[in-house]
């Protein structure tokens, strides 16, 4: 009986974030970058493109494109073979090592990205180029995904069967 309460109360404060409005997946959310010359160096390896995801603070649409399309990407086992997922804050001084690894950080890397607007997203290959046009703004819900993964498999084409080690 106490074992049942126990999973009884478990399953209620499971879906406590959820009725607060959080996302089931928010608290294991896309990995803030920190040295993508090492992301660089996994992608090599695994011959794999990175999608970076570039957001900002209060950005509802930032949260849509990641509860709605991102997450669920990030957490298909499919996924891991294809793509590494990042997200860099616009509007944040953090600490970032870039692809050639120098410092920098989020707000710097994205002005010289030109990441202006939020949602965008940019699919870069092993060498920090931008292998797709980049997604900006949050398109039409329905067909989001089918945007992002068209992105990913453009990046993954320029890559090239060589390259990915397949």
């Amino acid at each position: 009986m106490v074992a049942r309460s126990l999973r009884t109360m478990a399953l209620i404060l499971s879906w406590l974030p959820m009725a607060s409005g959080a996302s089931p997946g928010a608290s294991h959310g896309i990995t803030p970058a920190r040295d993508l010359a090492a992301d660089a160096r996994e992608m090599r390896a695994r011959g794999t493109v990175m999608l970076v995801l570039y957001s900002q603070a209060d950005c509802r649409w930032c949260d849509r494109a990641k509860n709605e399309v991102l997450l669920p990407l990030q957490n298909d086992p499919a996924s891991r073979g294809r793509v590494v997922l990042r997200e860099i804050a616009l509007d944040d001084d953090a600490a970032l090592i870039d692809f050639a690894a120098r410092k920098t950080t989020h707000r710097q890397f994205s002005q010289s990205e030109g990441a202006r607007f939020t949602p965008t997203l940019m699919v870069y290959g092993p060498d920090g180029k931008r292998l797709a046009e980049p997604i900006v703004g949050f398109r039409i819900a329905d067909f989001y995904a089918e945007y992002v993964n068209r992105a990913i498999d453009e990046g993954l084409a320029q890559l090239g069967p060589p390259s990915r080690g397949r």
